[in-house]
């Protein structure tokens, strides 16, 4: 049975495990789930994920939620050792890529989705953008993303010299600050960032999602 992801295609979360099941090689079927609906919040799927958020996954009756725990459960499963996640067996680059993972989560995340949510997703629903909330939260990510291009002067990835899922986790969120028009990925202030970026975000399979 194909795996299935229950999403929506404008998701972040969702196109955070596309990408990943793109780059393996992975078939998949989107079952959409509908916002304007409320779908994600109907019985059926919170009775599968009880915090009524997109998406999960059915993997032939295996049923999972987050996309992170997701996008760890795929590369395990379908060939990513090696490839988007190092072996287990290598504790040092396991700890690299543990390390990587959580600057992610506590230091890239937060701001990029907190900016999109005011300056994308407040204005979708017809709520009003809080601007003030927008410069502390530029502020913020520009601090991080400084202390992102000492850590990629030194490797070539944010686990190391080799491409995992974590850069791939940058990509939904990264993309949605170009289309604000905040250039910290992409103008040069942070020279290791910007190459990394391009080399992350031009990959054939986001291309691919992003098309």
């Amino acid at each position: 049975m194909v795996l299935k992801i229950y999403g929506n295609v404008l998701s972040t979360c969702t196109n955070r495990v596309r990408v990943v099941l793109e780059e393996l090689g992975v078939p998949y079927e989107i079952v959409n789930v509908d916002f304007a609906k409320q779908e994600h919040k109907a019985p059926e799927f919170t009775a599968v994920q009880p915090f009524g958020q997109v998406p999960y996954i059915d993997d032939d009756g295996f049923k999972l939620f987050e996309s992170r725990a997701i996008a760890r459960y795929i590369a395990l499963k379908y060939g990513g050792i090696g490839k988007l996640i190092p072996d287990p067996k290598d504790i040092q680059k396991t700890a690299l890529f543990e390390q990587a993972a959580s600057i992610e989560l506590s230091n890239f995340d937060p701001f990029a989705a907190g900016l999109a949510a005011e300056n994308i997703f407040k204005p979708m629903f017809g709520q009003q953008t809080d601007k003030a909330k927008v410069e502390a939260l530029k502020s913020q990510l520009e601090g991080k993303l400084a202390a992102y291009d000492v850590l990629l002067g030194r490797t070539k990835f944010l686990a190391g010299d080799e491409l995992t899922i974590v850069d791939l986790f940058h990509l939904p969120y990264g993309a949605l600050l170009e289309k604000q028009g905040i250039d910290f990925l992409t103008s040069g202030r942070f020279p290791n960032v910007a190459r990394w970026w391009k080399e992350v975000s031009s990959r054939e399979t986001w291309k691919k999602l992003s098309a």
